[in-house]
C-alpha cells in the first residue's frame, strides 16, 4: 500500500476564470496537484473573490481551509461553506460559485 500526503506542495497552476463562465468580478485561480492515477485527483486550489457558472460531470470532495463561499445551485437557495467546513459536489450540479473571501481548500475529484 502507498501513502501519498496532500498539502498542496504541487507545482502550481495559475489562472482566471473564463470570461465566458464569469458572474462577477475577474478572479485567478491557482491549482497545486499532489496526487494523479486512474482519474483521480487531489490538492489545493484556491481562489480570489468572485463568481462563475460551474457545471459538474465528476465527483467531488473539497475541505475549506481558508475563507469561505457560496454555492447556489440553478433555480435554488445559495448554501455557504467556510474554513473548516468539507462538502461533496455531485454529477449534474450545475450553479454559481461565488467566492466571497479569498479562499483555499484541499480536494479531491473522481473522474
Amino acid at each position: 500500500m502507498t501513502l501519498h500526503r496532500v498539502c498542496g506542495e504541487g507545482e502550481g497552476e495559475f489562472k482566471p476564470i473564463a470570461a465566458d463562465r464569469r458572474v462577477d468580478g475577474a478572479p485567478m485561480t491557482e491549482t497545486r496537484l499532489d496526487y494523479e492515477r486512474d482519474g483521480t485527483y487531489a490538492g489545493e486550489w484556491a481562489a480570489d473573490v468572485g463568481a462563475w457558472r460551474v457545471q459538474y460531470d465528476e465527483w467531488e470532495f473539497c475541505h475549506v481551509l481558508e475563507g469561505a463561499c457560496d454555492f447556489t445551485p440553478d433555480g435554488g437557495a445559495p448554501t455557504r461553506f467556510a474554513a473548516g467546513d468539507s462538502f461533496v459536489i455531485e454529477p449534474g450540479f450545475v450553479g454559481v460559485w461565488r467566492v466571497i473571501a479569498p479562499m483555499r481548500k484541499r480536494f479531491v475529484v473522481k473522474i
